[in-house]
């Protein structure tokens, strides 16, 4: 596996592969996950790297270091840069209204009035804008909206006419609600670059770090893992189509979205990638992020930008650009240090920057939801920070 950027092997500490790869397999034995490539790079350098269970479990396929995944969330910080790369070169304002580009996309609060979105309110999900996965039966589903993951025939344009037509939940920069923000950014850069999401990302981001396998589409179908869904006594693959039940609402997938030349390029979850290209982009961040950005952006993408609003629905964590910031571990109850940046993706993906600890780590998997919130990752956290 090719890891850009200088990210050599370092000399493993044995509790550290000792602890992870208990986690790991606890995880396999337990037949709560399918397969998993797992990642520790500290201070620059590859501290832990693993490729454990099956890609294509009904197909015998084994995990490999680089099989690429369906990235879902994870799409969010990539598109979040590309997206700050045009405000560093002045082309469009963190303040700047996003009628500026999508004269159209109009939404209004519940009593009619319209609102002023902002570049700043999408980038840190305070625009009033949800996700149709966060309400059962809610505004979204009746309207058809897609939450990027599904309906590979609908274009963007429909997407946000549809998106445009439901109202915000609240006046935007108020409070806090992750949602199809990044969908609405996605347009935006379409617009300011006169190309496509995917060509765009390419030329901002993913090209001047040398990386080929992360994209709007899969370059080689046979390194591409299964998806698969929470069940017991094992998961279930996920088929063409498949509704997961999360937190008030049912997540909605088309796993093959990705094959589909028509499926707009969320970006909020279009893209495909391998474990090393995520790494690369995340260490590019940690180490201040050139040959992307400047130090000055990086540490306001670093920076809780969503005022506290979202403190009173995950104390101790806000939000930045891209990412969740965590600005009380004790709040949080986490063995992250402050200012750690951490999220992950629906098709079973974690990850967490820790500046202070010059840690990154990424772990992406073939299980919704286990490998995003569930047991695998706090042991897998809990085992790296027992061992650091």
């Amino acid at each position: 596996m090719s890891l850009p950027l200088d990210l050599q092997a370092a000399t493993t500490p044995v509790f550290l592969t000792e602890g992870v790869d208990a986690a790991i397999d606890a995880a396999l034995n337990d037949k709560r996950l399918v397969g998993a490539v797992v990642l520790v790079a500290v201070d620059g350098k590859v501290a832990y790297r693993r490729a454990a269970g099956l890609a294509d479990r009904e197909n015998g396929v084994g995990m490999q270091e680089d099989t690429i995944f369906r990235l879902a969330s994870v799409t969010k910080p990539i598109v979040t840069i590309a997206a700050m790369r045009l405000i560093e070169q002045g082309r469009m304002g963190l303040d700047d209204p996003i009628t500026k580009w999508l004269p159209d996309f109009r939404p209004r609060l519940p009593n009619g009035e319209e609102a002023t979105i902002t570049i700043r309110h999408l980038l840190t999900h305070t625009s009033g804008l949800s996700y149709g996965f966060a309400e059962e039966d809610g505004p979204y589903a009746k309207a058809g909206i897609s939450d990027g993951i599904d309906q590979p025939g609908l274009s963007l344009a429909e997407n946000l006419k549809r998106l445009a037509g439901v109202p915000l939940l609240f006046s935007p920069g108020s409070s806090w609600q992750y949602s199809l923000a990044m969908d609405v950014i996605g347009g935006i850069i379409e617009k300011e670059t006169g190309c496509s999401l995917g060509e765009a990302v390419a030329k901002l981001v993913t090209e001047p770090l040398g990386l080929v396998d992360t994209a709007f589409a899969v370059r080689d179908r046979s390194r591409l893992a299964a998806a698969y869904v929470d069940a017991s006594p094992e998961p279930t693959p996920m088929g063409k189509e498949a509704s997961v039940r999360a937190l008030t609402g049912f997540v909605r997938f088309t796993p093959d979205r990705i094959f589909h030349p028509s499926a707009y390029h969320s970006g909020g979850a279009g893209m495909a990638g391998t474990a090393s290209d995520v790494l690369t982009i995340l260490e590019t961040i940690r180490r201040g992020g050139a040959p992307l950005l400047t130090t000055g952006a990086v540490e306001t993408m670093m920076a809780d930008q969503a005022n506290g609003v979202r403190q009173p629905l995950d104390p101790g964590v806000g939000f930045g650009f891209g990412w969740a910031v965590v600005t009380d571990p004790v709040a949080a109850q986490v063995p992250w240090s402050k200012g750690t940046l951490r999220w992950g993706g629906v098709y079973g993906h974690s990850w967490f920057v820790d500046p202070e600890k010059k840690l990154t780590v990424v772990a992406l998997t073939n299980t919704t939801l286990e490998g995003m919130w569930g047991r695998f990752t706090v042991d897998l956290r809990d085992a790296i920070y027992a061992a650091i």
